[in-house]
């Protein structure tokens, strides 16, 4: 897919949602909140929700295009692009409800070039309730439009199931790395690998995947195995190449300067450096690393250097590659789904730098 045609794509998704926040706002006028209450709600809405780069709701509509064997976008009826837009929506609107929620716990100052929502004047505390909302939205949409069909049940279970499991991800997370007590102890790469998986591939990779099935009409069990199978290490190698350049890449090309040696973050990068490093090593980097202090992440740099863990990341690549190549070819389609969906999220991460 050229960008043109992605750009293309996105704004038509993106002018979806005013659609939305209207129905949300009248079923809030329907049980006779105020009209205070109602604006300041949709203003979260509007202020959490669209910003990101819809990466996962896009993907809900593409790997419908896909299933159903179109071209593009534009080969969809009104209503086929209506009901996946829905669930794209639905899947940024959970991706709000994180976000809202994590920012509050890591006590972070921006997100997405703004200030996080709990840091907006006159909002503070509230914003642990606008969390609950943002997800309680989810199910009043897909209540309205979604009741009469036979997967209703099984797009609830879905949306329930992945939500418990980032949400596990993300204690593991916080009880293993806590930005203001560091005890690399903790580190293991079972538990990073855990945290990764839990909190990031499922919702992230998994879930925009199943929403399509389910839309589509394939749903066979031995199918949603095979998306299991091949997305969930797939979103794991996507985690894996963000922590590798959070470290190694450059900010130009990545957009941000990375932060995670500074954050205590229990990152790819830290834990090979633990499971290679010499007695001197790690003491080095017990000292130095999860410190807001530029010379201590030069010094844990300087041993990540010394360990080559940039080496071992490009080999980890070339292994993983081969890996869900291998996977993805040995897809079965004669149920009705197409391995190409698996290729698609393959080639638009695969190598990259930023």
């Amino acid at each position: 897919m050229s960008k043109e045609v992605a750009a293309k794509n996105k704004v038509k998704f993106l002018a979806f949602f005013p659609d939305l926040v209207f129905e949300l706002e009248v079923m809030l006028e329907n049980y006779g909140m105020p009209a205070d209450a109602i604006n300041w709600f949709k203003r979260s809405l509007n202020y959490n929700t669209p910003g990101g780069k819809l990466n996962r709701g896009i993907s809900v509509v593409d790997t419908y295009v896909i299933l159903k064997g179109y071209k593009s976008w534009d080969e969809l009826s009104a209503e086929e692009f209506k009901k996946a837009a829905i669930l794209g929506w639905c899947v940024e609107l959970l991706q709000a409800y994180f976000l809202v929620a994590d920012d509050m716990m890591d006590q972070s100052i921006t997100r997405r070039g703004q200030p996080c929502w709990y840091k907006v004047e006159n909002v503070g505390n509230i914003a642990i309730n606008d969390s609950f909302m943002l997800e309680g939205a989810i199910y009043k949409i897909l209540r309205k439009y979604f009741k009469k069909e036979s997967y209703y049940a099984d797009l609830l279970d879905l949306l329930h199931e992945v939500t418990f499991q980032t949400e596990l991800g993300q204690l593991l997370d916080l009880i293993t790395a806590p930005e203001d007590h560091v005890d690399l102890s903790k580190f293991t790469p079972a538990k990073h690998s855990f945290i990764v998986i839990f909190k990031t591939a499922y919702y992230s990779f998994y879930l925009p995947v199943v929403m399509a099935m389910y839309l589509s009409g394939i749903t066979h069990e031995k199918d949603l195995q095979q998306a299991e199978h091949i997305l969930i290490p797939l979103g794991e190698y996507f985690q894996i190449q963000d922590d590798y350049l959070d470290c190694f890449g450059k900010p130009e090309d990545i957009g941000k300067i990375g932060t995670d040696i500074q954050d205590n973050k229990c990152s790819w990068v830290i834990n090979q450096a633990l499971r290679l490093a010499s007695p001197e090593q790690r003491q080095i980097l017990d000292e130095n690393y999860g410190r807001k202090d530029a010379d201590k992440e030069a010094k844990c740099k300087e041993v990540f250097d010394q360990l080559d863990i940039a080496g071992k990341y490009k080999a980890y690549e070339e292994n993983i590659g081969k890996e869900l190549q291998k996977r993805i070819a040995d897809t079965e389609e004669d149920r009705g789904f197409k391995k190409e969906v698996f290729q698609v999220f393959f080639d638009k991460i695969y190598k990259r730098t930023k």
